[in-house]
């Protein structure tokens, strides 16, 4: 009798502490909407917690890895060069006055926009620089090129040894249809091969997008325009 009244205890224990998780789990999940409006999401957007991120890197880099452990040929062909339809994304209103024709990169929100007249703007959903690839600053556009040729920089090769040494442009080439350089630094504004990396940290310091929209954007972005990269918009 001794034995069944301790098995009946353990028993009422262990359904307390399941039923105790569970409310704790639900008071959790009720607060998210609340917390997710205080950061500022919108629009139907899930949070991506802290984890998600991680995890989401991981498999992203053992995908790289396993896609790159064949070297390349050191000369590639980047292949067709078909003509792309410029898509306008959606437009926001700013909650402040930006200068006109400017480029604003959010690489916290992922996106990249261009201020357009009486504080509304365009939105679109970018790649920005992985983990150890991130910065913020201020640059122009130097220079806009077509179906651009790709060469990887030296750092880039000493990394990543297995990449080409230069592959024209063309739908396979990571540059995608269209490349803004910024300045005289390494990094542009331009689209991709793999639109599943929009909306990822995935580059190494580049904004990628995709192809129909870095098309629109060049529509009206030109050498000259400012681009300003901040971590959060």
């Amino acid at each position: 009798m001794g034995g069944q009244v301790n098995t009946l205890g353990i028993a009422n224990t262990l359904r307390v502490a399941c039923l105790s998780a569970s409310v704790w789990t639900l008071a959790s999940l009720a607060a998210v909407p609340q917390a997710a409006a205080l950061d500022g999401w919108s629009d139907g957007a899930r949070p991506i917690w802290g984890g998600d991120v991680a995890r989401e890197q991981e498999q992203f880099e053992r995908n790289r890895s396993m896609m790159y452990r064949k070297r390349f040929p050191e000369f590639m062909t980047g292949g067709a060069q078909p003509a792309i339809t410029p898509v306008a994304p959606p437009v926001i209103a700013l909650n402040k006055p930006e200068p006109q024709g400017t480029i604003i990169v959010d690489t916290r929100g992922k996106r990249l926009i261009y201020v357009l007249a009486d504080n509304k703007a365009y939105q679109y959903p970018i790649s920005v620089g992985r983990i150890g690839f991130t910065w913020t600053g201020t640059q122009k556009i130097s220079k806009v090129a077509d179906w651009p040729t790709w060469t990887p920089p030296p750092e880039m090769i000493a990394r990543e040894p297995w990449l080409p040494k230069t592959m024209t442009g063309g739908v396979n080439n990571p540059l995608g249809a269209k490349a803004l350089y910024l300045g005289n630094s390494l990094y542009r504004i331009h689209g991709t091969n793999d639109p599943k990396t929009i909306g990822f940290a995935s580059s190494s310091g580049c904004f990628r997008m995709m192809n129909h929209h870095v098309v629109h954007l060049a529509t009206m972005a030109g050498v000259g325009t400012e681009v300003r990269v901040v971590s959060r918009y």
